[in-house]
């Protein structure tokens, strides 16, 4: 097996951060040294078969992006992103881990729709992967196969209160559900929408004539994903399964989280980097038919009511635990333009796999965030969330051998024709400048990128079979 010795560079945890060597054996990380080190008996460098100079640089996790959809059938479409094009995209951004979300349809075995996304995951990925279910049936069977899911390595399953009709649970499946989650210990994650109600505000909407992108987030407000958020902490809380609500987008619901959580209770809150940097005003709100770039679920909220900065402020106090992206790439043409003249029929979803890392690391440059905490939401925190620690989402000897030099004296442009390899005809962060630069990637001890080339291959991500949560209070 061959050795790779990263020198000079400053190791950041969660915890810290610390002028460190990292010995590389083959995948795996086999030491982290003080620079100089002869704790080992040899000249590491010199006995190594790559020696990577990290002088000036952070050296970090390989990032780990808990909440994407390669290749997702969505209204009438199909997400742009195969498992091979995202999954190469967000090695170029320094995420070498992302857990995908298979699907039940009704219907359908779940045990079947997790074969179904292994048969499209297995031998495209650029790096390793794992496996949320979705449950949208939820019945004594579906149960049945969720138990038979977590000795699979699939241990955290998926439920809707939105989109009626398609992958909406009703109070009684979801009780059921979080019943058999908590027997398990598995993580229940809610896409926490009062989906009855906005059905009925979308269709007003359309019948007024309100059919332009603003009106997608304005007929989902705040309230009923507040709403929608405390009920499924009821719920969790008499079942006593553990519940992570994913895409949270609204001060008012991550209040209902904290809350929770101050109680002692086991809730978690995921947000992605469009709402702490996008908003319906600016986004959805612009001119013609472009804000439909911008449509996702739950939606960009208004930068006049504070939302953005709020969700700053709860990743500093922890009751956000991780950043993901909800990566659900669309273009424009064929895709996005299905909603010309009526905002409802705009497929749902935003490409951002590519840009976490980057756009997160912004927020320690503007003072937003500490570069611990940085680390901590973007890769420790979703590697034990998801049952994958230590072995991901840490630099210490026995983990993978994923990690990131990462620049802060670099610049990164966003946009196309600059930094974009995501499948998509624009981009949601065009004209961004981030104050660094991924420089160097590790995929299991192998570069995959390094001084803007591309060197992973499709093939070489492996499915991770995961534990059970390791961050419940």
């Amino acid at each position: 097996m061959s050795r790779t010795f990263i020198r000079g560079g400053i190791v950041v945890s969660a915890t810290g951060s610390q002028l460190l060597d990292v010995l590389i054996d083959g995948e795996t990380i086999a030491a982290v040294l003080q620079p100089g080190s002869t704790a080992l008996g040899v000249d590491l460098a010199a006995a190594a078969d790559t020696v990577i100079d990290a002088t000036g640089k952070y050296v970090v996790p390989g990032g780990v992006d808990g909440h994407t959809h390669m290749q997702m059938p969505f209204g009438g479409t199909e997400a742009s992103d195969t498992f091979e094009t995202g999954t190469r995209a967000a090695a170029w951004g320094g995420t070498t881990t992302i857990v995908d979300f298979a699907i039940q349809k009704p219907g359908e075995r779940v045990q079947d729709s997790h074969a179904l996304w292994q048969q499209k995951a297995a031998g495209k990925c650029a790096i390793d992967y794992g496996l949320h279910q979705i449950v949208g049936s939820v019945d004594d069977e579906a149960l049945k196969g969720m138990r038979e899911l977590v000795s699979e390595g699939v241990s955290s399953f998926k439920l809707f209160m939105a989109y009626p009709g398609v992958f909406y649970s009703d109070d009684g499946q979801i009780l059921r559900a979080m019943q058999t989650a908590g027997d398990l210990g598995a993580l229940l994650m809610m896409h926490a929408e009062n989906g009855i109600a906005i059905d009925v505000l979308v269709a007003q909407a359309v019948s007024r004539g309100e059919t332009a992108p603003y009106y997608h987030g304005v007929t989902r407000p705040w309230q009923l994903e507040e709403e929608a958020t405390h009920r499924a902490i009821m719920l969790a809380q008499v079942t006593g399964a553990p519940l992570y609500i994913v895409h949270v987008s609204a001060k008012q619901a991550l209040e209902q989280i904290a809350h929770a959580r101050g109680k002692g209770q086991n809730v978690f809150g995921e947000t992605c980097p469009q709402y702490l940097y996008l908003s319906l005003e600016e986004n959805l709100g612009a001119p013609g038919f472009e804000g439909a770039k911008w449509v996702c679920s739950t939606p960009l909220r208004a930068r006049a009511e504070g939302h953005q900065d709020e969700l700053w402020r709860y990743i500093r106090t922890g009751d956000v635990t991780t950043v993901a992206t909800d990566h659900c790439p669309f273009c424009m043409k064929d895709q996005k333009d299905m909603g010309v003249g009526d905002f409802s029929k705009i497929p749902n979803g935003i490409g951002g796999v590519e840009h976490r890392m980057d756009l997160m690391f912004q927020g320690v440059k503007d003072g937003r965030i500490s570069l611990e905490k940085w680390v901590e939401v973007c890769c420790t925190a979703p590697a034990r969330m998801f049952g994958m620690y230590p072995r991901k989402g840490v630099i210490s000897p026995g983990a993978d051998a994923d990690v990131v030099i990462y620049d802060p004296n670099g610049h990164t442009s966003i946009g196309l024709g600059k930094t974009h390899h995501m499948n998509m005809d624009y981009s949601a962060y065009e004209g961004y400048e981030i104050d660094g630069h991924v420089d160097t990637v590790l995929s299991r001890g192998r570069v995959i990128v390094e001084g803007g080339d591309y060197l992973g291959a499709a093939g070489h991500g492996r499915f991770v079979k995961r534990g059970l949560s390791q961050n419940l209070l």
